[in-house]
Order: structure tokens, then C-alpha cells, then sequence
């Protein structure tokens, strides 16, 4: 479960920019970039759960 996160963040975080930006609020923009920031930040994390089948073949 953890290795697809990083798929599930990078998408999420595309959503929240695409919403927010459309949102003419103020401070719309300041919290849809931040929350982007996070969620990106939350996906480079979760990338090293994803498996590298280089490791498996050479074994």
C-alpha cells in the first residue's frame, strides 16, 4: 500500500493546484501552492517504498 502514496500524493497535489488556483479568493493561491509544496514533499518521501526490480534481477 505504501509504494502507490507517492502516486495518490503527486495527484492529489495536482488537484488541490488546479482547484485552488480556479478558487478567486484571497490567499487562494498562497494555500493551494502550500499545500501542493507539502503533498510533494510527502511523495518524494514515500518514493522509497516503491520496489526496484533492478536489485531483484541481479539476485
Amino acid at each position: 500500500m505504501k509504494r502507490y502514496l507517492t502516486v495518490f500524493f503527486v495527484g492529489l497535489s495536482a488537484v488541490i493546484l488546479v482547484v485552488g488556483l480556479r478558487i478567486n479568493t484571497q490567499w487562494s493561491g498562497v494555500v493551494s501552492w502550500g499545500l501542493t509544496f507539502v503533498f510533494l514533499i510527502c511523495a518524494a518521501y514515500f518514493t522509497k517504498y516503491i520496489p526496484d526490480d533492478d536489485e531483484e534481477s541481479n539476485e
